[in-house]
Protein backbone atom coordinates (compact mmCIF):
# COMPACT_ATOMS: atom_id res chain seq x y z
CA UNK A 1 0.00 0.00 0.00
CA UNK A 2 1.37 3.57 -0.78
CA UNK A 3 -0.30 6.55 0.38
CA UNK A 4 -1.46 8.74 -2.34
CA UNK A 5 -0.66 12.36 -2.27
CA UNK A 6 -3.91 14.34 -2.79
CA UNK A 7 -5.53 13.21 0.65
CA UNK A 8 -2.17 14.09 2.43
CA UNK A 9 -2.01 17.30 0.60
CA UNK A 10 -5.44 18.76 1.32
CA UNK A 11 -4.57 17.64 5.05
CA UNK A 12 -1.74 19.60 5.38
CA UNK A 13 -3.38 22.28 3.35
CA UNK A 14 -6.16 22.50 5.59
CA UNK A 15 -3.89 22.74 9.18
CA UNK A 16 -1.19 25.52 7.26
CA UNK A 17 -4.70 27.49 6.38
CA UNK A 18 -5.54 27.41 10.73
CA UNK A 19 -2.53 28.72 11.70
CA UNK A 20 -2.89 32.08 10.05
CA UNK A 21 0.29 32.29 8.14
CA UNK A 22 2.14 31.01 11.39
CA UNK A 23 4.96 28.33 10.17
CA UNK A 24 3.63 24.97 10.26
CA UNK A 25 6.38 22.27 9.29
CA UNK A 26 5.36 19.16 7.38
CA UNK A 27 7.43 15.95 8.59
CA UNK A 28 7.45 12.88 7.17
CA UNK A 29 8.95 9.96 8.70
CA UNK A 30 11.36 8.11 6.95
CA UNK A 31 13.89 5.84 7.16
CA UNK A 32 15.73 7.93 4.55
CA UNK A 33 15.33 11.39 6.86
CA UNK A 34 17.41 13.21 8.83
CA UNK A 35 18.27 10.94 12.18
CA UNK A 36 15.94 11.98 15.37
CA UNK A 37 18.34 13.23 18.24
CA UNK A 38 18.04 15.12 20.66
CA UNK A 39 18.93 18.42 19.03
CA UNK A 40 16.74 17.84 16.23
CA UNK A 41 14.12 17.18 18.93
CA UNK A 42 14.94 20.56 20.46
CA UNK A 43 14.79 22.43 17.74
CA UNK A 44 11.72 21.27 16.35
CA UNK A 45 10.10 21.99 19.91
CA UNK A 46 10.73 25.72 19.06
CA UNK A 47 7.45 25.75 16.65
CA UNK A 48 4.38 25.50 17.82
CA UNK A 49 2.80 22.67 16.16
CA UNK A 50 3.99 20.07 13.64
CA UNK A 51 1.99 18.24 11.05
CA UNK A 52 3.51 14.61 11.17
CA UNK A 53 3.06 12.35 7.89
CA UNK A 54 3.84 8.76 8.19
CA UNK A 55 3.35 5.89 5.64
CA UNK A 56 2.39 2.56 5.97
CA UNK A 57 4.53 -0.69 4.25
CA UNK A 58 5.36 0.95 1.08
CA UNK A 59 5.31 4.56 2.23
CA UNK A 60 3.99 7.50 0.73
CA UNK A 61 4.13 8.48 -3.22
CA UNK A 62 7.50 10.06 -3.55
CA UNK A 63 5.42 13.47 -4.35
CA UNK A 64 4.72 13.91 -0.59
CA UNK A 65 8.38 13.92 0.35
CA UNK A 66 9.58 16.41 -2.78
CA UNK A 67 6.41 18.38 -2.51
CA UNK A 68 4.43 18.61 0.51
CA UNK A 69 6.94 17.60 3.53
CA UNK A 70 8.97 19.96 4.91
CA UNK A 71 11.49 17.56 5.98
CA UNK A 72 11.87 14.01 6.42
CA UNK A 73 13.25 12.43 10.15
CA UNK A 74 14.05 8.68 10.79
CA UNK A 75 14.08 7.04 14.04
CA UNK A 76 17.20 5.26 13.10
CA UNK A 77 18.53 2.88 10.31
CA UNK A 78 16.24 0.25 9.90
CA UNK A 79 12.66 -0.07 8.81
CA UNK A 80 9.42 -0.76 10.12
CA UNK A 81 5.67 -1.31 8.85
CA UNK A 82 4.68 2.02 9.95
CA UNK A 83 5.43 5.46 10.54
CA UNK A 84 3.06 5.42 13.52
CA UNK A 85 5.42 4.53 16.24
CA UNK A 86 8.20 6.58 14.94
CA UNK A 87 5.75 9.54 15.26
CA UNK A 88 4.81 8.72 18.76
CA UNK A 89 8.93 8.72 19.20
CA UNK A 90 8.91 11.84 17.73
CA UNK A 91 6.45 13.71 19.16
CA UNK A 92 7.43 12.25 22.73
CA UNK A 93 11.02 13.81 22.26
CA UNK A 94 9.56 17.29 20.93
CA UNK A 95 6.88 17.53 23.31
CA UNK A 96 9.26 17.12 26.44
CA UNK A 97 10.75 20.43 25.87
CA UNK A 98 7.37 22.55 25.33
CA UNK A 99 7.15 23.97 28.61
CA UNK A 100 4.39 22.43 30.65
CA UNK A 101 4.49 19.00 29.31
CA UNK A 102 6.72 17.84 32.09
CA UNK A 103 5.78 17.98 35.91
CA UNK A 104 8.89 19.61 36.80
CA UNK A 105 11.92 21.16 34.26
CA UNK A 106 14.20 18.98 36.37
CA UNK A 107 12.80 15.56 34.59
CA UNK A 108 15.03 16.89 31.43
CA UNK A 109 17.91 14.62 31.18
CA UNK A 110 20.00 17.81 30.35
CA UNK A 111 19.52 19.20 33.35
CA UNK A 112 19.21 16.35 35.99
CA UNK A 113 22.23 14.56 33.84
CA UNK A 114 22.14 10.80 33.04
CA UNK A 115 23.34 9.00 35.50
CA UNK A 116 21.81 5.44 37.52
CA UNK A 117 19.12 5.11 39.88
CA UNK A 118 17.32 3.01 42.67
CA UNK A 119 14.71 2.05 44.14
CA UNK A 120 13.93 0.15 47.65
CA UNK A 121 14.84 -2.50 48.81
CA UNK A 122 18.52 -1.06 49.45
CA UNK A 123 19.61 -4.89 49.38
CA UNK A 124 17.57 -7.30 46.58
CA UNK A 125 18.55 -11.01 47.09
CA UNK A 126 17.89 -12.91 43.40
CA UNK A 127 17.58 -16.27 45.12
CA UNK A 128 18.51 -18.20 48.01
CA UNK A 129 22.15 -18.67 48.88
CA UNK A 130 22.85 -15.68 46.43
CA UNK A 131 24.83 -12.41 47.34
CA UNK A 132 22.37 -9.52 47.52
CA UNK A 133 22.37 -6.16 45.14
CA UNK A 134 22.75 -3.29 47.06
CA UNK A 135 21.85 0.45 46.86
CA UNK A 136 25.49 2.27 46.48
CA UNK A 137 26.33 3.54 50.16
CA UNK A 138 26.42 7.44 49.16
CA UNK A 139 22.84 7.21 48.49
CA UNK A 140 21.47 6.00 51.43
CA UNK A 141 23.83 8.02 53.23
CA UNK A 142 21.12 11.39 53.21
CA UNK A 143 24.24 13.50 52.60
CA UNK A 144 23.28 15.60 49.71
CA UNK A 145 26.41 16.72 49.13
CA UNK A 146 27.75 13.07 48.88
CA UNK A 147 24.82 11.79 46.87
CA UNK A 148 25.31 15.05 44.57
CA UNK A 149 29.39 14.01 43.87
CA UNK A 150 28.32 10.50 43.42
CA UNK A 151 25.86 11.52 40.71
CA UNK A 152 28.46 13.37 38.95
CA UNK A 153 30.81 11.01 38.97
CA UNK A 154 28.66 8.40 37.45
Amino acid sequence: MVFKPEPLFRAAETLKAETSGAALPVILLSPQGRLLTQAVAEELARNDRLVLLCGRYEGVDERVAERIADEEVSVGDYVLSGGEIPAMALAEAVCRFRPGFLGKQESLEEVKGSYPVYTRPEAFVPGKGKRPWRVPKALISGNHKEIDAWRRRR
